[in-house]
């Protein structure tokens, strides 16, 4: 079982308590209210995709626990870190005290973690106002980028969330995903199983948090040459001719899978309410269909499907039967 040390920090009612509940101890957003502040350093064990254990300590950020942290407790506080994930608060009141807390922080971590990956999280973007959201998390990344970069750290990335839409989960499953060991071999199977289901698109999600592990996309459609130069996937049938079907659905929303995961997820919490569990489900339209099942012992997967000569029969068959073979490698990697 491996275990892996993850820090959290940020200035003090920032919301990292706040995120961690929503991401790991099934709260709602509008629940959240009723946390207090983290006092010191909260330490938590939680496992992910079975065998993994995040090892999470949750670290208060009023300045006298930032006193400690970088005298007394610097080596407890920074050794053996896996993941820093910073959290800054768009709405500070005082932002020059922010990025000193910071870099006294990348400071430690190059000291005393010098591999640790490093994620800061620009937190609470749902209070400014949407037409000025672009311009100012670039502004905030880029005074970001010049202090890891004055403290000699050149790698990092940098997202920003909020606990009232997908952005929280779009960060969370990247940092997460950070963490699972061979990651490719793992996609190259769920690359295999796109292409036998002949589907758009197949994601895996960690059964607890709903957070998305790996995603496939199906190649550009074959362009039939006999149709205009019109793009259409062709296809054999029994008695060997070719017929071709409409091209595959076109995807619009880059942040699909993120809102598919907090959709889900407040759908299964919402069940566990009502005393049932949530086993999966099927949404049809005239353009595709959806599946979305539990697959292994750790994981739901969803599988896109908008070819109308594959039977829903079909995609459901090939869930199963793909059960054991990703059953043997995911508790492992």
């Amino acid at each position: 079982m491996a275990k892996k040390k993850v820090l959290l920090m940020g200035k003090a009612h920032s919301g990292k308590t706040s995120m961690r509940s929503i991401i790991f101890a099934n709260y709602l957003a509008r629940d959240t209210t009723r946390l207090a502040p983290t006092l010191d350093v909260e330490h938590s064990h939680v496992r992910f995709l079975g065998d993994l254990v995040l090892n999470l300590w949750d670290c208060g950020g009023q300045d006298a626990f930032y006193e400690s942290y970088f005298e007394r407790d610097r080596e407890t506080i920074f050794r053996s870190v896996e993941l820093l994930i910073y959290v800054f608060d768009i709405e500070s009141d005082d932002p020059e005290k922010d990025f000193d807390h910071f870099c006294g922080v990348l400071e430690a971590i190059e000291e005393n973690s010098p591999d640790a990956r490093i994620f800061v999280l620009i937190h609470k973007m749902d209070l400014v106002a949407e037409e000025d959201r672009e311009a100012i998390l670039e502004d905030r990344k880029g005074l970001i980028e010049d202090t890891c970069h004055s403290c000699g750290v050149e790698s990092f990335q940098c997202f920003g969330t909020s606990i009232w839409d997908e952005t929280l989960y779009r960060a969370w499953s990247e940092i997460v995903t950070n963490l699972i060991p061979n990651i490719g071999i793992l996609e190259t199977h769920l690359n295999n199983f796109c292409r036998v289901c002949d589907a758009d698109e197949v994601v895996l999600f960690e059964r607890a948090t709903f957070l998305v592990i790996s995603h496939a996309q199906a190649t550009d459609p074959v362009e039939d040459s006999t149709n205009g130069g019109e793009q259409r996937k062709i296809d054999s049938v029994p008695d060997g001719s070719l017929k071709p079907h409409v091209k595959r659905t076109p995807h619009f929303d880059a942040h699909r899978f993120e809102k598919i995961s907090n959709i889900v997820k407040q759908f299964k919490l919402s069940c566990g309410k009502a005393q049932s569990q949530f086993q999966g489900m099927e949404v049809k339209n005239s353009r595709f269909s959806a599946f979305i099942d539990a697959f292994t012992a750790n994981t739901y997967i969803m599988v896109i499907v908008s070819n109308p000569n594959v039977h829903s029969a079909a995609t459901v068959l090939n869930i199963q039967n793909a059960r054991a073979h990703f059953e043997r490698f995911i508790p492992r990697i």
